[in-house]
């Protein structure tokens, strides 16, 4: 039951701002725009789609398999990977590159600016699904727009059914080539506005969309979850976050409970929630792989939480 995750890695540079933005960007000199942030607060967090999700499927005992480009900085978050157990067989180093960096500065709006450098990540068709051995189920998350559509290719190919997550990388597609995505994956899974502008770009309604896979997962944040499934619509409910601290990463936390239940042949119901709770758990700590818990004590959460075991 081995899942093989693509998508990126990256570095996440978040920076806080004691004050607004607005308070000293000129609107009528935008276009001279020379401006510094004195930003006493910073932390670095390991972070990209296939690092995340992989981190979490690892939390929750399954088998995940990793596949990314990375670059000539990835050392200290190879050792991250190594002391949580996640495997980094088909991590690939680019020489010459930087791994992927996201730089976000926030002010006290929660208004943000952010630079982003994709460095490795832009090298991601270089690895290639064979690679990865027997694998029963994958998932194609944003990563680099060539390493997308090849991903999506080879699992199609080899007859492996996959998850196509689109996330921050659909702006990067034209509607012919979203549904060529649909066509060649099993499962859908987006939020609500990346569900919107799905539709919105093919021109198929969601039940259209819906007939296209065997599962169309739609996140609502805290409203909870949608699941569509041969003609059956199944509503998850949001699990209880003992505190809500960073929601930043909690799409990934869902989509590894998401592989996790899949892989397993779980019905919905079970698999959602699983899913579900796993973003709970994450929301409540800053980054993206900052979370604990074990097997063990997520069943245990899972029991109490919904009533029963999985």
């Amino acid at each position: 039951m081995t899942v093989l995750i693509c998508g990126s890695f990256a570095f996440d540079t978040i920076m806080l701002y004691p004050d607004r933005f607005k308070n000293h960007i000129l609107p009528d000199q935008v276009h001279i725009l020379n401006v510094s942030f004195l930003v006493p607060q910073m932390r670095r967090e390991f972070g990209g789609c296939a690092g995340n999700i992989a981190y979490n499927l690892q939390l929750l005992g399954g088998d995940g398999l990793a596949m990314g480009t990375v670059g000539d900085d990835f050392e200290g978050y190879a050792h991250w990977l190594d002391r949580w157990g996640v495997r980094r067989d088909h991590i690939t180093t680019v020489p010459g590159t930087f791994t992927a960096q996201a730089f976000i500065t926030t002010d006290l709006d929660d208004n943000q600016i952010t630079a982003f450098h994709p460095g490795a990540m832009g090298y991601s068709h270089l690895n290639s699904v064979s690679q990865a051995g027997p694998v029963t189920l994958g998932i194609v998350s944003p990563d680099g727009r060539d390493g997308m559509l090849l991903h999506a290719a080879q699992f199609a190919g080899a007859g492996i059914p996959f998850v196509f997550d689109p996330g921050q990388g659909m702006p990067m597609f034209d509607g012919s080539e979203l549904e060529a995505f649909l066509d060649q994956a099993a499962y859908l899974s987006v939020n609500d506005y990346e569900c919107k502008l799905f539709q919105e770009r093919t021109g198929k309604s969601l039940r259209e969309l819906a007939a296209r896979v065997d599962g169309l997962i739609i996140t609502r944040g805290g409203e909870g979850s949608e699941i569509h499934a041969k003609g059956r619509t199944y509503v998850i409910p949001a699990a209880t976050a003992p505190q809500i601290v960073d929601p930043t990463g909690c799409g990934d936390a869902y989509r590894a409970g998401l592989l996790y239940g899949i892989a397993r042949g779980m019905d919905w119901e079970t698999t959602g929630r699983i899913a579900a709770l796993m973003g709970a758990i994450k929301i409540g700590s800053h980054g993206t792989q900052n979370h604990r818990t074990s097997a063990e004590e997520f069943a245990e959460r899972f029991r109490q939480e919904f009533g029963y075991a999985f």
